[in-house]
């Protein structure tokens, strides 16, 4: 399960997606989580459905290597339906057994609620899988460049989160060989019950912040060596510049989102009857 989490990852390919300016990715991917949440039947969820599939396919990144990442967060996945299957109440009762009932609203709830999870991911692997740590750098520190201003710390703030997502390839590859040195020396992390998994974990866990403090140490003095001192005065190797696709990428998310927004005003309408 380990090597299946692809958040962090950058896959490298010559597509349109990965050529847009990564201001553009950042303010796409925010925009896309949004219409999730305003979308609210069967027709929004197809529109952004679309939306998706069209960018899968323009970033020319295997579908497969994009849905491995769910793998990750199946049990998150089952629990938030099983709860909104089972708590949610509607007009129509489905299924009963004692205290536990399906209703038509709980099975429409944890429906939707899987595929925006579900969406929610996918959309946010894209832009992680098509854009390198530094140009997201760049991009999140031009895009917060107006709350320098109020004196916010933007370059500091986006570095953070650039090594932060750098960091996450790195641990995994790191967990993965520890349990692997664990595994032949005689370590179980499969048999057993909770707690028992839970004790299996600690010979795991130690070596692993022991080896993220001494990377994030070795990393820290490798930037003292080179006399980082923060964005002030700092100039860029590759500005970033808005160009023709990145102006087109733009029409096309707001013009997705008006559709959305349509979809949603047109399903408190006709209510039931687009779901």
């Amino acid at each position: 399960m380990i090597r299946d989490i692809t958040l962090g990852q950058y896959y490298p390919a010559k597509s349109i997606i990965h050529q847009l300016d990564p201001r553009v990715k950042l303010v796409t991917t925010m925009i896309f989580i949004i219409s999730l949440f305003v979308a609210k039947g069967i027709l929004g969820y197809l529109i952004a459905t679309l939306f998706l599939a069209m960018t899968i396919r323009m970033s020319k990144v295997p579908f497969r290597y994009i849905t491995k990442g769910l793998k990750a967060i199946f049990m998150i996945l089952m629990i938030t339906v099983v709860f909104n299957l089972f708590l949610i109440n509607g007009d129509v009762v489905l299924w009963r057994f004692g205290f536990l009932r399906i209703t038509d609203k709980g099975v429409r709830t944890a429906f939707f609620m899987a595929v925006r999870l579900i969406y929610l991911i996918i959309g946010s692997s894209i832009m992680t899988l098509t854009t390198t740590p530094n140009d997201l750098t760049d991009g999140l520190e031009k895009l917060l460049g107006p709350l320098k201003k109020i004196h916010v710390p933007v370059h500091e703030i986006a570095m953070m989160m650039s090594i932060a997502l750098r960091f996450i390839p790195i641990l995994l590859e790191e967990t993965d060989k520890i349990m692997k040195a664990q595994i032949a020396r005689g370590a179980d992390f499969e048999t057993g019950n909770l707690i028992q998994k839970a004790k299996a974990m600690v010979p795991l866990l130690v070596p692993l912040f022991i080896s993220a403090f001494r990377r994030a140490n070795d990393l820290a003095m490798a930037m003292e060596a080179r006399c980082y001192r923060g964005g002030d005065g700092r100039t860029k190797m590759k500005p970033l510049h808005y160009e023709s696709k990145d102006k087109t990428a733009y029409v096309v998310v707001w013009g997705y989102l008006g559709l959305v927004v349509a979809a949603a005003y047109v399903q408190g309408l006709y209510g039931v009857a687009l779901l």
